[in-house]
């Protein structure tokens, strides 16, 4: 059975067969000519996911060497930045600036809520010397998505920078890049992109890499010019995971065959199978805002008298689902389905019925079938409409 798991946490994420084939190729030298021909495919591939005219670099790297890469390229010690945070990652911004030295403006949200864009007009106006605005697009950790957008309009003409995580948000919410006027952009292979966890992407707009020529925070391995003058010649400063590469170059294209606009409503009638099942169960959700609740990952609140590892010792044990438990302050108290890269409304319906088994199991009180039920209807409903 171990073959069959059912990975349903918000990343790493399932892989395709398409894609397992695609990195199970035999090694390519990194500085060949048909190598080249791949990142170029790629590259420009990436661009049209993050719907960018800029280039889309690629790190070999977890996402972190990304978001790392986001601020050692763009602040300087003694800058000041505000960081909106909704979780974990939030403040794995706030960490890494602090690591360079910058003068850290946090504001902080309730857990299961989205950053208000007031607060960054306001904290602009009263910090006019602010350098950027970090903000994570999706935040797994609590299963929130922001308004990126919003965001960049409440930021009005400051001269900040808008520096954006979405490592778990891109391919899963819709981010137009350029459109909003996002200035450095991240994102993760293990997420969306329905690869394993080792590569990392960032785009970088013109305002940017004028920031950039300012810049003397450390870097080596992660240095953006390296990577900008070595993608001029269709390849990397570094030796790159050439097969999670030729991996990328499959996962692209499928994300790209189903069309963008399809995909941002698949992913929407995931979220909605999954809110509706867990409420039909009697179960409540961390997010109750919609709008603010992530298409990629749902947070549900572990019932009274129950533990989550037991739950998640049923899943895992007898029906070998794998679920993602509540994080610092939230272990304990949530769980999360993710439904985001290679998954489908049977995958969804059944880790709602091992749901509601291993409820029943530990003694909850619902009627079995109320989630699947629910869920059956979304999928009917919204049939040909999303």
């Amino acid at each position: 059975m171990y073959e069959k798991q059912l990975l349903l946490i918000p990343g790493p994420t399932m892989v395709p067969p398409r894609v397992l084939r695609a990195m199970s190729a035999p090694s390519m030298g990194h500085r060949s000519k048909e190598f080249s021909a791949i990142i170029k495919d790629v590259a420009d591939n990436l661009k049209k996911v993050f719907q960018t005219e800029q280039d889309v670099y690629i790190l070999t790297s977890s996402g972190s060497g990304a978001m790392e890469a986001a601020v050692v390229n763009f602040i300087n010690r003694d800058d000041k930045v505000l960081v909106l945070v909704n979780g974990k990652f939030g403040d794995r911004f706030v960490k890494i600036n602090q690591r360079v030295g910058a003068e850290v403006i946090r504001v902080d949200y309730e857990a299961g809520t989205s950053a208000n864009p007031e607060d960054v007009k306001n904290m602009l106006a009263k910090n006019p010397d602010i350098k950027a605005v970090f903000v994570q697009h999706n935040e797994t950790s609590t299963a929130v998505v922001n308004n990126v957008k919003a965001i960049k309009q409440a930021m009005g003409d400051h001269e900040a920078l808008l520096i954006v995580d979405s490592i778990s948000g891109m391919a899963v919410a819709d981010l137009p890049v350029d459109e909003i006027g996002a200035d450095v952009v991240v994102a993760g292979s293990q997420k969306a992109f329905m690869l394993p966890p080792g590569l990392a992407f960032i785009t970088v707009s013109e305002k940017a890499w004028k920031v950039n020529e300012n810049c003397t925070s450390f870097n080596f391995y992660f240095d953006l010019r390296a990577a900008k003058k070595n993608y001029a010649q269709d390849t990397t400063p570094f030796t790159p995971a050439t097969n999670l590469i030729l991996g990328l170059k499959e996962a692209l294209d499928i994300i790209l065959e189903q069309g963008l606009e399809s995909k941002f409503k698949q992913q929407l009638k995931f979220k909605k199978i999954i809110r509706e099942a867990v409420k039909a169960m009697g179960l409540d959700v961390l997010v109750k805002d919609e709008q603010s609740a992530s298409p990629g990952v749902t947070a549900v609140m572990v019932p009274e008298n129950i533990a989550w590892k037991d739950i998640n010792n049923i899943m895992l044990n007898e029906f070998n689902v794998l679920l993602a438990g509540g994080q610092d302050e939230l272990k304990g108290k949530i769980f999360r389905i993710g439904h985001m890269g290679y998954v489908q409304e049977t995958d969804l319906l059944t880790v709602i019925a091992d749901l509601e088994m291993a409820l029943y199991k530990l003694g909850y009180k619902l009627e079995l079938g109320q989630g699947v039920k629910a869920a059956q209807e979304v999928i009917l409903n919204l049939k040909g409409e999303m």
